[in-house]
C-alpha cells in the first residue's frame, strides 16, 4: 500500500474526506494536512511498539584525540552499539554507562586512553546556541584518532513523504488501522467505532510484533521450526 492508497483508505473508511478547516485566527488546515498527522501519529505509535530490523541504522565517524566528545546523527533515538577501531580492526566495543559514572571514573580529563565506556551527554552548547541535539560522551579521553561504527534506532522517512515504505509494502494492517484510530480520536467519532479500530489495530499490531520481535530475530537452525501444540 502506497501513499496514495493509504490516504484514499482512510477517507472510504471514515466516510469523510476531512474538508479544510478554519482555524480561530482564520489559518486553515487543509485535508491531506489532516490525513498526513494521522499517519504519522499511527507510524510513530507502530516504530515504538516494535523493533523491526528497519529501523537500524549504521554510521561510521571519527573520534579526534584528546576530544572527550562524540556528535550523534541528527536522527538519533537509541543506541544499539558502538564500538572503535583503528585501521582494519580489531573493532572494540563501548559498555554503555552513565555520564556520572564516566565523570566519577575519569574525573581528569587530561587522563587519556583507550575508550571503554560512552554515555549519552546531551546537546552541545556553545554562547546559548545548539549545535548538535545530542552528543556521546567517552571514558576516557581518547589518546588518538580512532573511527567509530554506531548502530542506532531511528524513525524512518514517512510514508507522507516518501511515498512507499518498508512498512507500506509489507505490513500495511497495522498502518492503516493505526491510522484509522487517529482519524476516529480526531473526528470524535462513536465509541463503538473507535473501540473496532482500535481492536483491529492491536489485533494488527500484535502480528507485526511476531514478525518484528520474533520471526526477524530466529531462524529454524538455532532455533527450531514453530510448533503448534496439538490437543
Amino acid at each position: 500500500m502506497n501513499y496514495s492508497e493509504l490516504s484514499a483508505a482512510i477517507q472510504t473508511y471514515t466516510e469523510n474526506n476531512f474538508p479544510t478547516i478554519t482555524l480561530a485566527d482564520s489559518s486553515t488546515v487543509s485535508s491531506t494536512t489532516q490525513i498526513n498527522r494521522f499517519i504519522q501519529q499511527a507510524e510513530q505509535r507502530i516504530y515504538n511498539s516494535i523493533q523491526f530490523p528497519f529501523l537500524r541504522k549504521n554510521v561510521t565517524g571519527t573520534i579526534t584525540s584528546g576530544n572527550k566528545y562524540l556528535s550523534c546523527p541528527d536522527d538519533y533515538l537509541s543506541s544499539f552499539s558502538l564500538a572503535i577501531y583503528s585501521g582494519s580492526g580489531p573493532f572494540t566495543f563501548l559498555l554503555n554507562k552513565d555520564v556520572n559514572f564516566i565523570r566519577e571514573a575519569y574525573p581528569t580529563p587530561t587522563d587519556t586512553g583507550t575508550p571503554k565506556y560512552y554515555a549519552l551527554f546531551g546537546p552541545t552548547v556553545a554562547s546559548s546556541i545548539i549545535s548538535n541535539e545530542l552528543s556521546f560522551i567517552l571514558g576516557p579521553t581518547p589518546d588518538a584518532t580512532y573511527s567509530a561504527e554506531l548502530h542506532y534506532y531511528y524513525y524512518p522517512q514517512s510514508i507522507v513523504t516518501a511515498t512507499t515504505t518498508w512498512l507500506g509494502d509489507n505490513f500495511d494492517t497495522v498502518l492503516l488501522y493505526g491510522s484509522l484510530v487517529e482519524a476516529y480520536t480526531f473526528m470524535k467519532g462513536e465509541p463503538d467505532m473507535v473501540a473496532l479500530y482500535d481492536g483491529k489495530y492491536k489485533e494488527a499490531l500484535a502480528l507485526a510484533k511476531r514478525l518484528g520481535d520474533g520471526l526477524e530475530r530466529q531462524d529454524a537452525y538455532r532455533s527450531g521450526q514453530y510448533r503448534q501444540a496439538v490437543t
